[in-house]
């Protein structure tokens, strides 16, 4: 029941208004997914690694004096180990710009062993990744992510039906280790106990109870031995059981998988100017005007778009 959105485009490089048409969107799937909502945005590459921490799951945890103390404890760990260009903290969020040379996943175990409620939600070059429990209008009038300019990005808004209804289990997930890669995800992997035990018996730590998560494990995975998006997202056609349609991104690509069956709507539509993919039409409808035309992708499709 879940609602997923993505728009790439075409003919704006890096400075596109990816926020406000991922926003415009998830607005409109939002009663399909009451519960969070969240974004996984692209923009402009930066020298630095960009960092988007949790602090806690909800704010009603924490005060606010706290929260920043917290903030500045991660930060004074994370400065012992990396050249920090850059720190800013909203609401439960600390946003972190650094230079660093060594293993993504080495910089990620150091942030969260400051606090057992810390949780690096996203890391890349280009890629920033902002969810919150509750409706769209929420993420915006707190995070004002309709400025936001890029050249792609994707979108959730969430159904509980399994799974905790907190910011970790919120989506779009980052890919932990995996700089620059994010999935957002409708639907149900029913092979996802089988999937996780052999990554967890490989040392792999997962951080939610949510199935979606073994999409950006899997995909990683078939990205570091040499795949494209593409190829990963076709083999996970083969590898995952269930009814899916999902989203991936990379730094300099995004593409969609929907499962043989057929079983879970997505809805596509590609013009010179963007790409444009939602559950639902009205999600496009919604967020560009003009004359075009809205098709529903088949089962057991696959599509991938490069930069």
């Amino acid at each position: 029941m879940c609602g997923i959105a993505c728009y790439l485009t075409k003919i704006n490089g890096d400075r596109a208004p990816v926020g406000n048409k991922v926003l415009h969107m998830l607005n409109a799937l939002s009663l399909r997914g009451p519960d969070s909502a969240g974004v996984a945005l692209y923009g402009p590459r930066s020298k630095h690694l960009l960092l988007q921490v949790k602090l806690v799951d909800t704010l009603g945890e924490a005060e606010s004096n706290n929260l920043q103390e917290l903030a500045d404890h991660i930060t004074n760990v994370v400065g012992k180990t990396a050249d920090i260009a850059e720190v800013s903290r909203t609401a439960e969020y600390l946003r972190l710009k650094v230079s660093f040379g060594g293993d993504p996943k080495t910089l990620e175990r150091h942030i969260e062993s400051a606090d057992k409620e810390v949780e690096v939600l996203s890391m890349g070059y280009s890629l920033e990744i902002t969810k919150q429990v509750g409706s769209p209008v929420n993420l915006d009038s707190t995070y004002h992510l309709d400025d936001f300019c890029g050249s792609h990005g994707i979108g959730h808004t969430r159904l509980s039906t399994e799974s905790s209804i907190d910011l970790s289990h919120s989506q779009p997930f980052w890919s932990h280790g995996n700089p620059d890669l994010a999935i957002a995800h409708n639907g149900h992997i029913t092979n996802y106990r089988n999937l996780r035990c052999k990554y967890e018996q490989n040392g792999f730590h997962f951080y939610t109870q949510n199935d979606s998560e073994i999409i950006g494990v899997y995909i990683g995975e078939k990205l570091s031995m040499g795949m494209t998006l593409a190829e990963a997202m076709h083999a996970s056609l083969r590898d995952f059981d269930g009814s899916f349609s999902y989203l991936a991104a990379t730094e300099d690509s995004v593409g969609f998988a929907k499962d043989p069956f057929g079983f879970k709507p997505l809805l596509m539509t590609e013009t010179d100017g963007f790409v444009a993919i939602a559950t639902e039409e009205l999600a496009i409808r919604a967020a560009f005007k003009g004359n075009y035309n809205v098709h529903e992708a088949p089962a057991g499709e696959v599509q991938a778009w490069q930069l």
